[in-house]
C-alpha cells in the first residue's frame, strides 16, 4: 500500500473501530467489542504493511499485540461465560438516540448455525408494525442464516382482517425463499422476545417496535432505520443456556 493518502484513511478507519471497541469493553459489551477489535486489528495490520518508518512500526506492533491480546481475552471470556450459562449483555437505548438498525442489532447473531427463529411480540397488528415484521425478515434472507422456519407468536387484531392478510403476504413472499412463517395468535402474550436456535435470545423492551415515526414519508430515517430516532428502551441478550425454566415457560 504505497498511497499516503489511502494508508491514512485506513489507518483512520483503524483508530476509529479500536477507539470504539475500548468503549465497548469498558460498556460490557463485550460480544461487540470483540468485534470491533478484531475489525480494527484487521485494518491496522494493513496499515503496518505499507509503512516504511521503523519507529512507527514499533509503536503499531505494539499496538496490535495489546489490542490483540485484549481481544482473545474478551473472545475467551465470553465462551466461558456461555459454557456455564452466566452471558448476559445490556444496552440501553435513548430516548430520540440514532444507530440502532435492526442490522446494528441482530446480525452478529445471524450466523451458519440458525436454521429457526421465534418472535414473541404481542404487537404484530398495525401497518407499521407489520413492515417492522418484513425488514427483520429481509434481514434474515439477507444474512448467512440456513433459516429454514421463523415462527410469529403475536396478538390478533379481532377489529380487522388486515392483520392476517398482510402477514399472509409477508409468509407467501419468504416461501419463495424456502422459509416458512408459521404464525400463532396469543391472548394472553405480554413477553417480546426473539430467539435463535444457535442459542442466542435478544429481548428488546418495545419489541420491534422501536423506532419513533419519521414527521411524514420523505424525512430523512424513514427508510434507513439507521437514521430513524429511537424511542427509550432497554436491549438485553442472553444465551439460551442463562435462561431459567421458568423465564421460558413465562
Amino acid at each position: 500500500m504505497t498511497d499516503p493518502t489511502k494508508r491514512a484513511g485506513i489507518e483512520a478507519s483503524a483508530i476509529s473501530l479500536l477507539k470504539r471497541a475500548v468503549e465497548l469493553d469498558m460498556a460490557k459489551r463485550f460480544e461487540e467489542a470483540t468485534t470491533c477489535y478484531q475489525e480494527g486489528l484487521h485494518l491496522l495490520m494493513e496499515v503496518l504493511k505499507g509503512t516504511h518508518d521503523e519507529d512507527k512500526k514499533v509503536r503499531y506492533r505494539q499496538k496490535i499485540s495489546e489490542y490483540m491480546t485484549r481481544a482473545e481475552e474478551l473472545k475467551q471470556h465470553v465462551q466461558h461465560e456461555k459454557e456455564v450459562g452466566k452471558y448476559h449483555e445490556q444496552i440501553q437505548i435513548e430516548a430520540i438516540s440514532t444507530g440502532y438498525s435492526y442490522e446494528k442489532l441482530f446480525s452478529r447473531f445471524l450466523d451458519n448455525e440458525v436454521s429457526e427463529i421465534e418472535i414473541e411480540d404481542p404487537y404484530i397488528r398495525a401497518t407499521h408494525q407489520i413492515f417492522n415484521l418484513l425488514r427483520f425478515c429481509e434481514l434474515v434472507v439477507k444474512s448467512d442464516t440456513k433459516v429454514t422456519k421463523i415462527k410469529l407468536i403475536t396478538g390478533c387484531d379481532e377489529e380487522s382482517e388486515g392483520q392476517k392478510h398482510k402477514l399472509g403476504q409477508i409468509q407467501k413472499s419468504l416461501k419463495k425463499y424456502n422459509i416458512e412463517l408459521e404464525i400463532e395468535y396469543s391472548t394472553t402474550l405480554h413477553d417480546r422476545q426473539i430467539k435463535l436456535n444457535n442459542g442466542w435470545v435478544i429481548k428488546i423492551g418495545r419489541g420491534l417496535d422501536l423506532y419513533k415515526a419519521t414527521e411524514n414519508n420523505f424525512c430523512i430515517g424513514f427508510c434507513d432505520f439507521e437514521l430513524r430516532r429511537c424511542h427509550e428502551t432497554t436491549v438485553d441478550i442472553f444465551h439460551s443456556k442463562h435462561i431459567k425454566p421458568q423465564d421460558e415457560q413465562s
